[in-house]
C-alpha cells in the first residue's frame, strides 16, 4: 500500500515517462486491461492498468506536478501516486530506479561478454532445431539468380511468423561458399534513448551460439570516432529487435562471423543536442569506411529494414482497407525503385519532402547501406504487406540484393 502522505521523490513528485510499449489484453468474461512493458528489457515485470488510464499516464512528461495533473484532470492523487510509483519501480520513470536497473543489467552483459537471446528464440531452443528451422525457410525460398557478388542486403526485421517469407527472400540471395570476413548489420533504434549511432563492444547470443563482435574494426571506431560517444548508449541494444534478428541468419549460413551492429538514426529527426557526445551518420560512415579498407577482406552489409506503418495502431484516424492498402503498396515500390536507383540523396529526398507520410521506420539504415556498400546495383527481390485481422495496422517489408 502506497503512503498517500510521505513526500515523493522529485522524480516521482514531476514524473517522465521513459519510452514503454502497451498491448492491449483481454480475457474471457474479463474487462480489457493494458499491460506496459519495457521495450528495453531493464526489467522483465509488465504493469496492468485500465485502459482509460492510459491517456493519464502519457501526460507524464516532467513538465507538471502531480498536483497540476490532479487539478487538472480531476485524477485523485492517491491514484496518481499509486501509479507513479509502481511505474518507478519497473524503471519506467526517469531517475534513479532506472538508472540502477541500466546498471545492473550491463554489470550483467558486461561479465558474460555478450546480450542474451530474446526475439531470436522462436527458432528453437537448440542450434540443431534453430538450423533446421532455417533451412526450411531457406529451401522454399526462390533462387532470385542475382548476377554477381551480392555484397548488401535489405531484409525486414518483422517477427519470424510475419516475416519470414522475405528473410528467405533476401537470404537466399547470399552463397554459403563466399564467407565474409565480417558483417556489418544496419538496424533502427526503436525505443532506445540513444539519438546518434548507437554501437555495441558486445557480441550477440542467439540460439545458434553467440555471433562475436568484431574487435579488429571496433578498435578502429572507437579511436576515431571515441569510444564515449560510440557506446554512451550501446544499452539500447538489449531490447532492440533489428539487429539480433539477422543474426541466425548469418550464423547459419556462415557460422560466427565477427560483427559490427549499429543502430543508425532517422535522417529526418535531428539530434537532441548538437553537442559532440553522439557519432553522427555522417561520422559513423566515414569512419567505418576508413576502418574496412585498412583491415581489408570481404564485408557484408544488412540493413534490418521494415518500411510503411500505416493503421489506428501507428496514429491513423480509420482502418486498413483495401483500397489504403493498394496506395501504400503504389507509394511503397516508388520509394524501392529510387532504392534500388543507388543514390541516397536521392533516396532519402521524398521522405523529407513528404515528411514520412506512410511512417518508414528504417530510412537511417537503408540510406548508411547505399552510402556504405557503394552499390553496382540494387535488385528488389520482394515485397509484402503484413496486415492485422482487425485492420487497426499495417506494416510494409522488402528484400534487396546488393552488387559491388
Amino acid at each position: 500500500m502506497v503512503d498517500t502522505e510521505a513526500p515523493l521523490p522529485e522524480h516521482l513528485e514531476r514524473p517522465c515517462i521513459r519510452n514503454f510499449q502497451p498491448r492491449g489484453m483481454q480475457q474471457e468474461g474479463q474487462q480489457p486491461i493494458v499491460l506496459l512493458f519495457d521495450p528495453s528489457r531493464l526489467s522483465a515485470q509488465t504493469m496492468a492498468v485500465q485502459p482509460q488510464v492510459l491517456p493519464l499516464i502519457l501526460q507524464f512528461q516532467g513538465r507538471e506536478s502531480l498536483a497540476e495533473l490532479s487539478a487538472r484532470t480531476k485524477a485523485p492523487m492517491n491514484i496518481l501516486r499509486e501509479i507513479v510509483t509502481r511505474m518507478d519501480e519497473l524503471g519506467l520513470l526517469w531517475g534513479p530506479r532506472f538508472e540502477e536497473l541500466e546498471r545492473l543489467a550491463k554489470a550483467r552483459i558486461t561479465d558474460s561478454g555478450h546480450f542474451p537471446t530474446s526475439c531470436t528464440a522462436p527458432l528453437g531452443e537448440t542450434a540443431e532445431a534453430a538450423n533446421a528451422t532455417l533451412a526450411g525457410w531457406l529451401a522454399e525460398a526462390e533462387d532470385p539468380e542475382i548476377p554477381g557478388t551480392v555484397s548488401g542486403l535489405v531484409a525486414p526485421h518483422l517477427d519470424y511468423a510475419s516475416g519470414w517469407h522475405t528473410y528467405a527472400a533476401a537470404y537466399r540471395a547470399l552463397s554459403p561458399d563466399r564467407r565474409p570476413d565480417r558483417v556489418v548489420v544496419l538496424g533502427t533504434n526503436h525505443f532506445g534513448i540513444g539519438d546518434g549511432v548507437v554501437m555495441s563492444e558486445f557480441g550477440f547470443q542467439t540460439p545458434l551460439g553467440i555471433a562475436p563482435a568484431d574487435r579488429a574494426a571496433l578498435a578502429f571506431l572507437e579511436k576515431s570516432l571515441g569510444s564515449k560517444r560510440i557506446y554512451a548508449d550501446q544499452m539500447d541494444h538489449l531490447g532492440e529487435h533489428s539487429i539480433q534478428l539477422q543474426l541466425p541468419w548469418v550464423q547459419h549460413l556462415y557460422g560466427d562471423v565477427p560483427v559490427i551492429a549499429a543502430l543508425v538514426p532517422d535522417p529526418l529527426r535531428p539530434m537532441v543536442a548538437d553537442d559532440g557526445a553522439r557519432a553522427t551518420t555522417d561520422e559513423f560512415v566515414a569512419a567505418l569506411e576508413t576502418a574496412l579498407n585498412e583491415l581489408g577482406g570481404k564485408t557484408l552489409y544488412i540493413a534490418s529494414s521494415d518500411l510503411s506503418h500505416v493503421g489506428p495502431q501507428f496514429g491513423d484516424p480509420g482502418p486498413v482497407t483495401d483500397a489504403i492498402a493498394q496506395q501504400v503498396e503504389q507509394l511503397d515500390r516508388e520509394r524501392l525503385r529510387l532504392f534500388c536507383a543507388g543514390d541516397p540523396k536521392g533516396f532519402v529526398a521524398p521522405f523529407i519532402a513528404q515528411n514520412n507520410v506512410s511512417r518508414w521506420c528504417s530510412l537511417g539504415n537503408m540510406s548508411a547501406l547505399l552510402r556504405l556498400a557503394k552499390p553496382a546495383s540494387v535488385e528488389l527481390i520482394d515485397y509484402r504487406q503484413m496486415r492485422d485481422t482487425n485492420a487497426g495496422a499495417m506494416v510494409t517489408c522488402a528484400a534487396a540484393a546488393i552488387t559491388a
